[in-house]
């Protein structure tokens, strides 16, 4: 690429989602920009073209896009002559014909899924930027993010002291957003076992008490004294969030952003990871009734496999469902073998673990083996990870994503779903909302992708999948 600046977007199209590789049958209904962010864009002094009908799906009209300021256009006429395409999924084969060489397309363009369609696009020297692969630069981290993490922490540093966390029970009594990132902490030091716990359950029907048991709570949110009391007779090592917060927390902070400088990359700043976790365990635990109609969902027994934002969102789901004790298994968990002693008898079990590019199509957390032996009929799996032939999943039963058109499958007498697109069930507004929020923020505000692709941003940078090629 020649050093010569390459030219802002002056005319962007927002297009409709129709049948694609990864949308058969056209039932993503999404659109990527909605009215009121059109009108930013407009603000930004680009002539934004909309295909008819692309927001009918998710109940915006082309009236109230013309009321944005757009310029409504037909299918046929919406891929031609303009400088940046946006659209949520992939595009079409028929419609990177239409596209001019040298134009830029913004979407989720999963090319390690697609190499057939990478190549096309390719071929045709489109400059793609793959929503899914813009991260925050450097790495955004609030304060009450920091304040559970360094919480939990101090909860386990008295166990690492003594070498004894390998043999700890971590339960997590209620899940919220300040006890989200506890969660993942205490994952990620690998304690004998990780639970979230409903803070009604009876004291009878907890599994780990005792002094080689850890509770932790925010009794800013839990209200169960009479369970405290009886956990604190039980002798079993207890710890307050909100407590700590009031004794440590404006120092424990500071000194954490003091020893911990900002990463160059955080989290995709183009994503509905949370909601994608709640659909797809929304979908597990009704699957699951289903096939067990007599199952109290309070006594499934679940397993969620990681933690992060999608992981997160499942066991957020779960725990709404109220569900008493939801298993979370970290790392080493899941190696062979010692996953089959979390897989026995289970209900559910929600994938969000990832795994590294290398480890694709080698390594299975979930095997057709524990399909066939040891995970009972009946049973449901959801892999919110999903992948394809030639980029697998960790599920070895998923071959590839499945869709709306066909979500589910039985192998062995378990249920198997891998959702392409998770929200689409049940949550296409509310998430169009939000994405169309952060594209036109990455367009336009920080990132200033708006601009062109003269001098990305690290976080944009990166998601330069295709290209550059010069208009």
């Amino acid at each position: 690429m020649p050093a010569e600046k390459m030219s802002s977007f002056k005319t962007i199209a927002v297009v409709r989602e129709i049948e694609s590789p990864e949308n058969p049958g056209g039932l993503e209904k999404r659109v990527s920009v909605i009215p009121d962010d059109v009108a930013k864009l407009v603000k930004q002094g680009a002539t934004v073209f909309v295909e008819h009908g692309a927001g009918l799906g998710v109940d915006f009209s082309d009236d109230e896009y013309i009321a944005a300021g757009a310029v409504m256009q037909s299918g046929d006429e919406i891929y031609s002559d303009k400088d940046l395409i946006i659209k949520f999924k992939g595009p079409s084969l028929e419609s990177i014909a239409q596209m001019r060489s040298g134009c830029t397309l913004l979407c989720m363009a999963h090319f390690g899924s697609f190499p057939d369609r990478a190549k096309l696009l390719q071929d045709k020297q489109i400059n793609v930027v793959a929503m899914e692969e813009i991260l925050e630069s450097p790495k955004v981290q609030t304060d009450e993010m920091i304040l559970s993490r360094t919480a939990m922490a101090a909860a386990l540093q008295p166990f690492a002291d003594t070498n004894t966390l390998g043999a700890l029970r971590v339960r997590i009594i209620d899940w919220t957003q300040r006890t989200a990132p506890a969660i993942r902490r205490a994952g990620n030091r690998d304690p004998k076992s990780l639970k979230v716990v409903q803070g009604d359950t009876a004291f009878e029907d907890l599994d780990g008490v005792g002094p080689d048991s850890l509770y932790f709570y925010d009794s800013t949110q839990m209200k169960n004294e009479q369970l405290i009391e009886q956990l604190k007779v039980a002798d079993t090592h207890l710890f307050d969030l909100a407590e700590f917060e009031k004794r440590d927390g404006f120092l424990a902070v500071a000194d954490w952003k003091m020893r911990h400088p900002a990463h160059k990359f955080g989290l995709r700043r183009i994503q509905c990871l949370h909601q994608t976790g709640q659909a797809g365990a929304r979908y597990g635990l009704k699957l699951l009734k289903e096939n067990k109609p007599d199952l109290d969902l309070a006594d499934a027994k679940v397993v969620v496999l990681g933690y992060g934002n999608v992981g997160q969102g499942a066991i957020h789901e779960i725990y709404d469902h109220g569900v008493r004790h939801i298993n979370v298994l970290g790392r080493t968990h899941t190696n062979s073998g010692r996953i089959d002693y979390w897989l026995k008898d289970v209900d559910l079990v929600v994938n969000g673990a990832e795994q590294p590019a290398h480890l694709r199509g080698v390594n299975f957390l979930i095997t057709n083996e524990h399909l066939k032996t040891i995970i009972p009929d009946g049973s449901v799996v959801i892999d919110l990870v999903g992948g394809s032939a030639t980029n697998r999943s960790p599920v070895e039963p998923v071959i590839a994503c499945t869709y709306l058109t066909n979500p589910h499958f039985v192998q062995d007498g378990v249920t198997v779903s891998a959702l392409w697109g998770w929200p689409m069930l049940g949550m296409m507004r509310e998430t169009a909302i939000v994405y169309s929020g952060q594209i036109v923020d990455v367009l336009t505000g920080r990132e200033r992708l708006i601009d062109g692709l003269s001098d990305l941003p690290a976080g944009v940078e990166r998601a330069l999948v295709c290209g550059p090629f010069k208009v």
